[in-house]
């Protein structure tokens, strides 16, 4: 029997050169404007904050929807990269104002803008199936932040990838969070649970 750390890590090597494959930059700007579009065509968001992510090398970069989302009047957040093991925190992202290198120099709100606690959380990943599992870098961030905002109360997830992204299925396990909508520039699949 296969080990599923070892299974996860060789599918995040093949995910990872998949999506750093992905286009140029015109490709990756469409993308990301189509998964805008996707999103509000597409997917009922409940009130309240919704917190997405400051793109890391070849992510998707969820910054248009966001900031579509803010000139509709909807308060938008980023994560805070806090320590390993840890589920992640969120602060408003208020564009006019400068960001802060966090751990792992990625960029987010500095400490004068307020925490908030999102209903809806916008998740990066390197490789999704169609049951909603996807595949993150291996510190369970995501998987820690979901299970800890679903306990106090409902929390829609909606990842967001290149649909070069989708595999056949992601080596998961029992503590992986499941996606409730993932969204392409292809296409929005609602999964049902």
């Amino acid at each position: 029997m296969t080990d599923p750390r070892l299974a996860k890590d060789a599918a995040r090597a093949n995910a990872r050169a998949v999506r750093d494959a992905i286009g140029d930059d015109g490709a990756r700007e469409a993308a990301a404007l189509a998964v805008r579009d996707r999103v509000m065509e597409s997917v009922e968001l409940p009130d309240g904050a919704v917190a997405g992510y400051w793109p890391l090398g070849s992510e998707l970069d969820v910054r248009p929807l966001l900031l579509h989302l803010r000139s509709l009047g909807r308060t938008v957040a980023l994560p805070l990269s806090g320590p390993r093991g840890r589920a992640l925190t969120f602060r408003d992202w208020d564009p006019a104002q400068p960001l802060a290198a966090g751990r792992y120099g990625i960029a987010e709100p500095g400490a004068d803008r307020p925490e908030v606690a999102p209903t809806v959380l916008l998740v990066p990943m390197l490789a999704f199936d169609r049951t909603g599992h996807r595949l993150g870098y291996g510190a369970g961030y995501y998987d820690r932040t979901l299970d800890a905002l679903r306990r106090n109360g409902p929390v829609l997830a909606v990842g967001v990838a290149f649909a070069a992204q989708e595999v056949e299925a992601v080596p998961c396990a029992d503590h992986d969070e499941r996606l409730d909508w993932i969204i392409t520039e292809r296409e929005a699949l609602c999964i049902l649970k």
